[in-house]
């Protein structure tokens, strides 16, 4: 499986499983955060938990599906194949059992829009079938990418498949764009009334059209902003609460942590830890 030092970091453990990310092209840096290839070497029960996360992946499954629940622990019923999720405000349950193996597209939420072409609202707090939000071609796509042996390759079909279908999407306004990323540069602590004020929109267009751009009202997606901030500084070894909750934008340290109830299902300190 040859490597591409440049745009590829290959994380692997003999026993568990190898991983491999790729940098997307220049041009597809405003759509695509990364992507990565994910195959299991060996049998057992595997869990992964992500908090609330801001990025919305598609996944091409060449084996085993996933079994994946939104705030709570998956069962028999809750498995998945390939797939597109929206945003969910709170921890998502993936287990996998030894036999997975998929390529895994991040897109930013503008991208999403573009290349799901369909309001993001309806992926949000869902695992939707690849076949349902992108029919006859994420077929074609899923057999190409299996037949495809080499990774390398496989990052190739994927970045050429996703420019071929932007290159006919339509390009959301640039008011909801604007307003979306004040949200996002702000760290979710731009004042909603003061972006729906500067389009001269009221609330409920600006909540309206943030539904169909993010999936989101501008409140919630500002709330998870935040939230994935204050985790960001605490991953990095930043155990403050009280400054970390200062420089996320909540009222106090009891606020930071109703906060990570609500997202991660439990408190600061035992997720950091």
């Amino acid at each position: 499986m040859p490597a591409e030092t440049n745009n590829r970091d290959e994380e692997t453990s003999p026993q568990q499983f190898v991983v491999l990310r790729r940098s997307p092209a220049l041009a597809l840096h405003s759509v695509v955060t990364d992507m990565c290839g994910y195959r299991e070497t060996a049998g057992g029960h595997y869990r992964q938990v992500e908090y609330a996360p801001l990025a919305m992946p598609l996944v091409i499954n060449f084996e085993a599906p996933f079994a994946i629940a939104l705030g709570r622990a998956p069962n028999e019923d809750d498995r998945y194949d390939s797939f597109a999720a929206g945003l969910y405000a709170g921890p998502v349950l993936i287990d996998s059992f030894g036999h997975c193996c998929c390529l895994q597209v991040n897109f930013t939420l503008a991208g999403a829009r573009r290349f799901f072409r369909m309001p993001l609202s309806e992926l949000t707090d869902r695992m939707v079938p690849l076949d349902d939000v992108l029919g006859s071609e994420g077929r074609a796509l899923r057999e190409m990418l299996g037949n495809e042996p080499d990774w390398g390759r496989r990052f190739d079909l994927v970045e050429a498949f996703i420019t071929c279908r932007l290159a006919t999407a339509p390009i959301q306004g640039p008011q909801v764009a604007w307003a979306v990323e004040q949200v996002l540069r702000s760290g979710g602590q731009a004042r909603i009334g003061a972006i729906a004020s500067e389009l001269d929109w009221s609330r409920r267009h600006l909540a309206d059209r943030f539904r169909d751009a993010t999936g989101m009202t501008p409140k919630t997606l500002a709330r998870m902003v935040r939230f994935n901030r204050a985790l960001e500084l605490s991953r990095r070894g930043d155990d403050n609460w009280a400054g970390i909750a200062v420089d996320c934008g909540y009222a106090d340290q009891a606020h930071l942590a109703r906060e990570f109830r609500d997202f991660a299902g439990t408190t600061p300190s035992t997720l950091s830890a």
